[in-house]
């Protein structure tokens, strides 16, 4: 269901941090799992505001992007800056069992909460067994 981060990501951010530029967007922590009929994917985005969450799905795909502004360093000099800002950025791959037409978001607290079904089609169903022995043993 889920797409690894990219293992340079810390060299990335660190290459951030030393040159104060971004070479590409920040992947974001996630935890993803799933309840019952439900698949619930958790990204940290403390910071962030809500308005600049941007949450598409094309062909299984879900695109997670966010920006956080950084410091403004007119007359401030900076002692420690550790807090990335800028564009992060995260895609998960869903598989074709999941509802994405009822998937919904929440932001509460710095963590983005998606909501994933599974499709009713995708849900495990009993199925009946019949026997054609009874039949056949008051025919003979």
């Amino acid at each position: 269901m889920l797409m690894r981060t990219d293992p340079f990501r810390e060299m990335d951010r660190l290459a951030q941090q030393m040159l104060g530029t971004a070479s590409r967007p920040m992947a974001m922590p996630m935890d993803a799992y799933r309840q019952g009929d439900t698949f619930y994917v958790q990204f940290d985005l403390p910071g962030v505001k809500a308005d600049s969450i941007d949450l598409t799905v094309e062909q299984n795909v879900l695109t997670v992007r966010a920006e956080r502004a950084g410091l403004d360093f007119d007359g401030i000099e900076p002692i420690v800056t550790e807090r990335p800002a800028g564009t992060f950025t995260r895609q998960v791959f869903l598989g074709e069992t999941l509802d994405t037409e009822r998937l919904a978001a929440d932001y509460t607290a710095g963590v983005l909460t998606l909501t994933i079904p599974v499709r009713e089609a995708a849900k495990p169903r009993r199925v009946e067994v019949t026997s054609q022995d009874t039949k056949q043993l008051s025919g003979v």
